[in-house]
């Protein structure tokens, strides 16, 4: 039986140009700081890359910096605006890259109602470092930021950095980012927008967003792993705060990944003008498909705008772990709406921001589509959790 891949929003199946790129990098070979003839060609592939990518997200070549993935990009923006930047500000609904990194390194100081962080009266030190001060803002029900809570958040905050994620990574959510970015700037402060899970399945601009700092990745669209990008603002701050053998223009010493970097531009250029309709359509007829076959299905965020390929629901009663189990069993792979960490479900941090009881957010999975879904994915993967409801509520019998 063929695997139903519906973990998109994990990583994504290398597109075909992705890995021919990538394997006529390879060889190529040739280190593009070397001023060879292998060494040139090689730095001719990186270059044309990097256009590809700035090309994407509205942005000039030269402000495109490779990374080693998003989390590495997420880091290297923070350390830019070091210097240039007071408070830290994160929504609660930031991927643990981010999240976990500045509440590491700062205070953290909630704002607004947060079932996830103890609520508005919740004044804890989560470490002493070099970010400073780090205050959380409030998502509502639907998983979206919630404004009034950034406002709040913003009061008194000094030269702050705002991090707020373009769509949220569980639920889909397209975030209200261009809304925040005016509250930011009227503050005085940076946005920093992590727009991996949207790149190639939304339309992605830098200027709309009037982001400082944005943060992209490969294998979210059918690029490999290992090759991410942060992309600066004309004049975003840039502190060096790692030095080596001066490549991207000295802000991120290491050699580049070219075949990585050379797949990523080479799926950026696959992407289909038609994949975000075939995305919906697909993740449509998921969701209505489920629940003809269990009206009491549960969809968050379903009431906010999100990405076309996501849906996040629950089965009341139907534990996450054990789902997965069933699911993988028949050749379905979805994920937990929750973080997965070394084989573990957890709680999810999301559902509880917006206020899910617990019992249900255990429940929580994820179906995520993308290129390479096929028409009868949707109707699989129903079958294949009507199967495992079926065997749990016989064995409770």
């Amino acid at each position: 039986m063929s695997l139903v891949y519906a973990d998109y929003n994990a990583t994504t199946p290398v597109r075909p140009a992705a890995a021919e790129a990538m394997a006529r990098a390879l060889a190529v070979g040739g280190n593009p700081s070397s001023v060879h003839g292998p060494g040139r060609a090689a730095k001719a592939t990186l270059e044309s890359a990097r256009e590809t990518v700035a090309r994407a997200v509205g942005a000039r070549a030269r402000d495109v910096i490779f990374t080693s993935g998003a989390t590495e990009a997420l880091h290297l923006a923070l350390g830019a605006a070091r210097g240039a930047c007071g408070d830290v500000i994160v929504s609660e609904i930031e991927h643990d890259a981010i999240l976990e990194e500045v509440i590491q390194t700062g205070r953290r100081r909630t704002a607004g109602a947060s079932p996830a962080y103890g609520g508005a009266a919740a004044d804890t030190v989560a470490g002493e470092g070099a970010g400073g001060p780090v205050r959380v803002f409030a998502c509502n029900s639907e998983g979206l930021a919630d404004l009034a809570s950034l406002e709040h958040a913003l009061r008194g905050a000094d030269r702050p950095l705002v991090a707020l994620m373009l769509a949220n990574n569980e639920t889909g959510a397209i975030q209200p980012v261009a809304e925040a970015a005016r509250l930011v700037r009227e503050a005085g402060g940076l946005l920093l927008v992590d727009a991996v899970q949207a790149l190639g399945r939304l339309s992605v601009d830098l200027q709309t967003l009037d982001a400082t700092y944005l943060v992209v990745s490969s294998h979210k669209l059918g690029g490999p792993p290992g090759a991410g990008a942060l992309v600066l603002a004309p004049g975003a701050p840039f502190a060096i705060t790692r030095r080596g053998g001066g490549q991207e223009q000295g802000r991120r010493p290491g050699t580049e990944n070219v075949p990585a970097i050379a797949g990523f531009a080479a799926a950026l250029n696959a992407v289909g003008s038609d994949e975000t309709t075939r995305m919906a359509s697909l993740r449509d007829r998921f969701e209505a498909q489920l629940r003809a076959a269990h009206p009491d299905a549960v969809v968050f965020a379903e009431s906010a705008s999100r990405l076309p390929n996501t849906s996040l629901f629950a089965l009341p009663g139907l534990a996450a772990e054990t789902a997965l189990i069933a699911l993988d069993l028949d050749h379905v792979a979805l994920s937990s709406g929750a973080a997965c960490s070394s084989g573990k479900v957890k709680s999810s941090r999301v559902l509880a921001a917006m206020g899910v009881a617990p019992a249900l957010a255990r429940c929580a999975l994820r179906a995520s589509f993308g290129w390479a879904s096929r028409a009868d994915d949707p109707a699989r993967i129903v079958a294949a959790l009507s199967a495992a409801r079926a065997r749990l509520l016989a064995g409770a019998a």
